[in-house]
């Protein structure tokens, strides 16, 4: 147990909220970090901010920038949201770095603060197949956070903590049952339908509901069409 402060990263989706669970069991205080950049809804902000509440984070900094100006994917330019299933290929809801603009913010607050760990829940086993969720990659930026920061040069390294990077869909929902949490209060779908209703055909729908099938748990999610 420990009585640091830990930067977790709260997208408003299921996993973040699992990584963060687990950065309270593990006895941390929580500074959430969550992003409006201009994305395609609002919808996972507001579940962000749930979230952050209900797990008593001691701060949470809804951090404002516009990835719009960049574009370059469904969820920040006029793209459509893929419907059609889970593919091979890197989708277009892939958001050009955005993981590594997001560690970045969060590694200036860790440094900040005094935080050494960072909490994020990415993972590389069903996911949409985006790089920057990839255990090389988080690997790569907490040596590029050692060598970026004067804490990491002084001898106080940060470590980037991704509790989810080797589980499945399954897994996480069978963690946030043991964890006792209510996972309707997060948010998954790319693509809301009318209703606040999670669209159901997105990849990220038919990843949530996967997991919560194969583990056989009740998924609390509000579908417009089951996937």
């Amino acid at each position: 147990m420990t009585d640091s402060v830990a930067i977790v990263l709260v997208s408003g989706g299921l996993d973040s909220m699992i990584s963060a669970a687990l950065a309270r069991e593990a006895g941390y205080r929580l500074y959430a970090l969550s992003f409006d950049y201009n994305q395609r809804h609002q919808i996972e902000l507001a579940a962000a901010r749930r979230i952050a509440a209900t797990l008593g984070a001691e701060r949470h900094i809804v951090m404002p920038m516009d990835l719009r100006a960049f574009g370059g994917s469904a969820l920040t330019a006029d793209i459509d949201v893929p419907k059609d299933g889970v593919g091979d290929d890197i989708p277009v809801t892939y958001v050009p770095a955005r993981n590594t603009i997001f560690l970045s913010l969060a590694l200036g607050w860790a440094e900040a603060s005094g935080a050494r760990d960072i909490y994020i829940g990415v993972n590389a086993l069903d996911y949409s197949g985006y790089p920057d969720c990839r255990p090389e990659f988080i690997e790569g930026f907490e040596k590029l956070a050692e060598l970026a920061t004067k804490a990491g040069v002084e001898g106080a390294p940060f470590r980037i903590r991704a509790p989810l990077q080797h589980m499945t869909k399954a897994d996480i929902a069978r963690e946030g049952t043991r964890l006792g949490l209510d996972m309707g209060l997060s948010w998954s779908c790319y693509d809301p339908a009318p209703g606040g209703l999670h669209c159901g055909l997105c990849d990220s729908c038919r990843l949530r509901a996967k997991g919560f099938e194969e583990a056989g748990i009740p998924d609390p999610t509000r579908y417009a069409t089951h996937p």
